[in-house]
């Protein structure tokens, strides 16, 4: 325990926000990398999204054409059956006794005739539907096979880059970690906090042209001083950001 008191007082301010610089640097090139790859990530998941959709349309298509075809097969079987019916009612008209079995028989026969005609009528429209159906479904097809080349494609992209950028990333997600090794956890915490409200993702910025970096409001004379002395960690009282000085942060200052 006293071990590590001593090396926590060997810590320096300034210690702390060259670790805290050197991070953002590390993190800011991680950002540039997640730039070159831009929006194809969400494009992939996008396609790969209405893929399903489409994919899910199709097989209900399918199941309406199946239930279409069903109900026309249904109607086909009535017609036949009211014409057995109207056959054996012709023939029962030939044997009747009276004329009102014979009016009886007319009326079946005539009530069987409109069933037959209804139910032609619910063919043509089911049949309608269906070839509303097909349409839609080889329109479908047709845009899934689209998207899935748009996929590939967009995949092939986003591969090339990934692998063109891997290592980098690789390598300087295990720089970040070193160095958030070095900082302490509640600092640690407040950089990942500002850097995630930060617009673009900057928590620690230095100071330019009696400026911050991050918001380029002016900071006081006295308030740059006790940035340049490192004894303490400042930050920018518009936008919260950590704050160093040019040369804690390598950069020479031009002359004006």
């Amino acid at each position: 325990m006293a071990t590590d008191q001593k090396i926590e007082k060997e810590i320096t301010v300034e210690e702390k926000l060259t670790a805290l610089y050197d991070l953002q640097k590390v993190v800011s090139k991680i950002d540039e990398i997640k730039i070159l790859r831009g929006e194809l990530p969400l494009e992939v998941q996008d396609l790969e999204d209405e893929i399903i959709g489409l994919t899910t349309r199709l097989e209900n298509f399918g199941k309406e054409i199946e239930n279409i075809d069903a109900t026309i097969t249904s109607k086909k079987v009535e017609i036949s059956e009211a014409q057995t019916k109207i056959e054996r009612y012709k023939e029962q008209q030939d044997n009747v006794r009276n004329n009102r079995e014979y009016d009886n028989l007319s009326k079946e026969i005539e009530y069987q005739s409109l069933e037959i005609e209804l139910c032609e009528k619910r063919i043509r429209e089911f049949s309608a539907l269906k070839e509303s159906k097909i349409a839609e479904q080889k329109s479908t097809t047709e845009q899934l096979a689209e998207r899935k080349l748009d996929l590939d494609q967009k995949k092939g992209e986003l591969n090339e880059i990934v692998s063109e950028t891997k290592q980098e990333e690789e390598r300087l997600r295990e720089q970040a970690k070193q160095i958030e090794s070095l900082i302490e956890p509640r600092l640690l915490t407040a950089f990942k906090r500002i850097r995630k409200n930060a617009r673009n993702g900057l928590a620690v910025v230095y100071v330019q042209r009696d400026a911050c970096g991050g918001c380029f409001n002016k900071i006081p004379a006295q308030r740059q001083l006790d940035i340049r002395l490192r004894k303490k960690i400042i930050v920018c009282e518009y936008c919260g950001r950590i704050l160093v000085d040019p040369e804690l942060a390598g950069v020479v200052p031009t002359a004006e």
